[in-house]
């Protein structure tokens, strides 16, 4: 398995906040649901990404913007919010001229110059940290590096009501975020992570996969340089130049990662997820565990949302 898909492979909507808005200028909403990740894409007109903490990015027709946290998507990054979403409510009815156009479809009419699409990963355990941590707060897709006709076809079933809708739009949902995020990691000079552009290096690549199919495996940077071809300073030294940390460290730091997407996704015991990713015991992981994030397992798992 290759890191990327290692990360994709946890991406599960489950019920995803899912609608589509049809407006006029001057508009503007904001999505405060509480959503980890959000998709965003404008079937007619343009608009204006507004993250929490960031600068806006402009998008057009047929652009797909992949945000993370809360956001506000505008006509213009100067008008303000008209309509907010939440988990509840996707067509809050502030103004007589906002109406529920039927099934997931809200907004002034038909004939609004701007139709917005959006999905939001809304619950416990359908993004993984590890995937949120490799993204920016805002990345665009321009429509001609990542063109995905499906999108029409999902602003027609929200406009009504059928059977089954629910699962259709999250394997839609999850569908078009990792279309969107391969073409993104594939673009020449996007500031992806250090551990991507490695898995080009023959050795440092191998290691990886390595690594990634079996985490709990009892790693050495001996018998995984043996396994590489390479000597032990050898696979050290590049693994380092490539990834930014030594193998263990970045062996470490996964198995931490997926101990605490388990943590926060399952209910099975820390004794049972500490083995599952490679360590001894519940101590082992314990300690490990706080090193790495401050806190210990049991502490993670009740603040998880």
């Amino acid at each position: 398995m290759d890191v990327l898909a290692d990360l994709l492979d946890g991406v599960r909507a489950r019920g995803a906040v899912f609608g589509q808005a049809i407006m006029n200028p001057p508009w503007s909403v904001r999505f405060a649901s509480g959503a980890s990740l959000s998709l965003a894409t404008m079937l007619r007109g343009h608009a204006w990404v507004v993250p929490a903490g960031g600068d806006p990015v402009p998008i057009r027709a047929g652009d797909i913007a992949i945000v993370s946290g809360p956001y506000t998507l505008a006509d213009d990054p100067a008008t303000p919010p008209r309509y907010v979403v939440t988990d509840t409510d996707y067509c809050p009815g502030t103004e007589e001229a906002w109406f529920n156009l039927g099934g997931r479809t809200c907004g002034v009419g038909t004939n609004g110059s701007a139709v917005l699409l959006s999905g939001a990963y809304e619950g416990r355990g359908e993004i993984s940290e590890r995937l949120l941590g490799a993204l920016p707060e805002v990345l665009v897709i321009p429509d001609q590096e990542c063109h995905w006709p499906i999108l029409e076809w999902v602003a027609s079933e929200l406009g009504e009501d059928r059977p089954g809708q629910r699962v259709v739009l999250d394997r839609i949902l999850d569908l078009t975020l990792i279309n969107a995020l391969r073409a993104w990691f594939d673009r020449p000079g996007t500031p992806v992570p250090a551990w991507y552009t490695a898995m080009d290096d023959p050795v440092v690549g191998h290691a990886l996969r390595l690594l990634h199919d079996d985490p709990a495996h009892p790693w050495t940077v001996a018998t995984l340089a043996a396994k590489s071809g390479v000597s032990r300073a050898g696979l050290a030294r590049r693994f380092t130049a490539r990834v930014g940390q030594p193998p263990m460290a970045y062996l470490t730091a996964w198995r931490i990662a997926m101990a605490a997407d388990l943590l926060r996704d399952t209910d099975a015991t820390v004794g049972s997820i500490a083995r599952k990713v490679g360590y001894a015991n519940t101590f082992a992981l314990s300690v490990a565990f706080k090193r790495l994030r401050g806190i210990t397992p049991t502490e993670h798992r009740a603040a998880a949302p």
